[in-house]
């Protein structure tokens, strides 16, 4: 058993999209309408044919509450890894990106968080052993 997809939760599909590739570095993989909302995935590129990160509607009532109740607490909505989390908290502060955490040693990684800007916080790491 392995997983191939993981949904984050955004409050605008287009939004999402142009953060997740444009800024993020993601790759779109999937974009199928389906009435208001479309089946929506990204990759990275450097794994293609890897999990792939559904763009989820945010629609349903409980997200909303569940969202902001994350959020309110700081914590990351789920987490991407990164070789070396200094060098893409800079990269992404020059984009124009909020983070809520800078960069951070927590024993054997080091993290940052920062605002998807489509209503969650978004971990990234850095594993000692990556460098």
């Amino acid at each position: 058993m392995r997983i191939n997809l993981a949904s984050v939760l955004v409050d605008d599909q287009e939004k999402a999209l142009r953060f997740y590739t444009d800024v993020l570095g993601f790759v779109k993989k999937h974009d199928v309408p389906l009435g208001e909302h479309r089946w929506l995935t990204v990759v990275s590129p450097q794994d293609p044919d890897g999990t792939e990160l559904v763009l989820e509607p945010g629609s349903h009532p409980a997200v909303q509450p569940f969202k902001e109740a994350l959020v309110a607490d700081g914590i990351p909505y789920t987490s991407f890894a990164v070789d070396d989390v200094k060098a893409e908290y800079e990269r992404l502060r020059g984009l124009g990106v909020r983070f809520t955490q800078e960069p951070a040693d927590m024993g054997p990684v080091t993290t940052a968080v920062l605002d998807d800007t489509c209503g969650n916080l978004i971990q990234i790491q850095q594993s000692l052993s990556a460098g």
